[in-house]
């Protein structure tokens, strides 16, 4: 079994190369207020950075010469940390929700099928509807796709389709994606 060989000093969004840790023997240095001060030997990157009691941090190693910045390392991941957090904060998941149904459904059957869809829809979820078809039900596509119209039809106010339909197996589907306002 092969296995993966990582590159020294590879880089990782959650964990930085601090201080003694760099190994380049040459890097560009930016300070704690965002000034480039030039290309160092990392001895006297690091002199720089204990001079001001603050760390020295790698933050691009895929650079000639690599970047490395003077700054309060706990500080800065605390910062980093926290804009994770909002980022995730700000995240919607869609979901997709399934209503089964065939295409042989009486009205009341269908309503509730119908309102379970507007449901999911103004919870912003994606709805896929599926209708299945079992044995030789099969030769009865164009009964289905009437219904697929129909709830296309019951669903426009609040919902667009991404496709007519789609065949797969016994079963025709559609999905359907809340409207944007």
């Amino acid at each position: 079994m092969l296995e993966k060989s990582k590159q020294k000093n590879s880089f990782d969004k959650n964990k930085f190369i601090i201080n003694n840790k760099i190994s380049f023997p040459t890097v560009r240095i930016i300070d704690e207020k965002n000034y480039q001060l030039g290309i160092y030997k990392i001895e006297e990157a690091l002199k720089l950075a204990e001079e001001k009691n603050l760390d020295l941090v790698l933050i691009n190693d895929k650079t000639e010469p690599p970047v490395v910045r003077i700054i309060d390392y706990g500080k800065f991941k605390f910062t980093q940390e926290k804009k994770s957090r909002e980022a995730k904060k700000k995240q919607h998941q869609v979901t997709v929700k399934e209503i089964k149904m065939r295409y042989k459904i009486e009205d009341h059957d269908y309503q509730v099928r119908i309102n379970q869809a507007i449901k999911f829809l103004k919870l912003g979820n994606k709805v896929k509807i599926s209708l299945t078809f079992k044995g030789r039900e099969i030769q009865y596509i164009d009964l289905a796709e009437k219904l697929i119209e129909k709830i296309i039809h019951s669903l426009s106010p609040i919902a667009e389709h991404e496709k007519v339909f789609d065949k797969e197996g016994k079963n025709l589907y559609i999905m359907l994606l809340p409207k944007k306002t």
